[in-house]
């Protein structure tokens, strides 16, 4: 791997941060709705007094500097969110929002990367082999299914789930990520708890990522299956699972890999709907009530932080990928 390779990733990756930074600044502004005003919403639609509305509006704007010009929020905002200090949630207010978003991010990070991690490998293998000749007419049959489920939004497949596994047939938990958070513990019935609240959110993710895996993999075996060095492998009489694995898949699996760094973003995204669908309390979740009262810096860090993962892990891939396939340099 050539130094001028990974100094053009590098600052590819850093103009994507900046980038995200400034929309990430822009588009909340531009949406509709005080937050300050939100917040004296909610105390109302609880049944308390807010007495002195006016003056607790103007002491909310002055604290959080929404009066401010705009270009020294934005130079504030740049400044802070370099130095991962993302301000005060408006909506949980005295909490910061990094500490929101850490709490969440756990549940989030178990959630999407177990998920995605069962999507890719299942799908790959499967996909695989229903564009291998020597396969099972029943596993070449499958393809029409994987289309179907590749079509189907992440939210959609959660609410079937959801009415079907938890409201019909009661099998497991309407939401959330545990019976009761407060009293996790690390023992194997906790443990269970946690994992069947999980089930259902994370097959929604996988069954949706599932088609789509497959049916890349499936054509660039299609791709690979013409070329000289599998019909090599053949004369040479080596076994046929080696030709598979060794020959076919190992090759098939470089456009996977990239299709992965591309893919991140949209599984992050749909992620973020199941997540509220089924209560669960990850960033998504948090997320969601963000945008229910507006509140901007919340909604800032959560969109930061979204970008951030996505453009760390796509960098990770970027820099790996020229290990898998040296001619990516070029």
């Amino acid at each position: 791997m050539s130094w001028p390779y990974v100094l053009r990733r590098i600052g590819m990756f850093v103009a994507v941060v900046f980038l995200a930074i400034t929309i990430n600044f822009i588009v909340p502004r531009m949406a509709p709705g005080d937050p300050t005003a939100a917040v004296l919403e909610q105390l109302l639609s609880r049944g308390q007094q807010v007495e002195g509305a006016a003056d607790i509006v103007a002491n909310y704007r002055a604290r959080f500097g929404l009066d401010d010009p705009l270009i020294l929020q934005y130079g504030r905002y740049v400044w802070n969110t370099l130095h991962f200090d993302l301000g005060y949630s408006i909506s949980y207010f005295p909490q910061k929002v990094e500490s929101a978003l850490l709490q969440a991010l756990p549940w989030t990070l178990a959630l999407l990367l177990t998920a995605t991690a069962i999507a890719f490998t299942l799908g790959s293998i499967l996909g695989a082999l229903i564009a291998w000749p020597r396969s099972p007419r029943i596993v070449r049959s499958l393809a029409p299914l994987l289309m179907v489920l590749s079509a189907i939004p992440y939210y959609l497949l959660a609410l079937i789930l959801l009415y079907v596994f938890a409201v019909w047939t009661k099998f497991f938990p309407l939401g959330g990520a545990a019976s009761s958070q407060s009293a996790l513990t690390f023992s194997f019935a906790s443990a269970v708890d946690v994992v069947r609240h999980a089930f259902l959110p994370a097959l929604s993710i996988v069954l949706a990522g599932l088609g789509f895996w497959a049916l890349g993999m499936r054509g660039a075996m299609i791709n690979v299956l013409g070329e000289d060095y599998l019909t090599l492998a053949e004369a040479k009489g080596l076994r046929p699972h080696r030709i598979f694995f060794a020959y076919a898949m190992r090759n098939a699996m470089l456009p996977q890999v990239t299709s992965l760094a591309i893919a991140l973003g949209t599984v992050a995204s749909g992620s973020v709907l199941v997540e509220v669908a089924f209560n669960y309390p990850g960033i998504g979740y948090v997320l969601y009530n963000a945008l229910r009262s507006s509140d901007y810096f919340l909604i800032q860090g959560v969109a930061f932080f979204l970008v951030l993962t996505v453009a760390v892990a796509v960098l990770l891939l970027e820099l790996a990928y020229p290990l898998i396939d040296p001619r990516i340099e070029r």
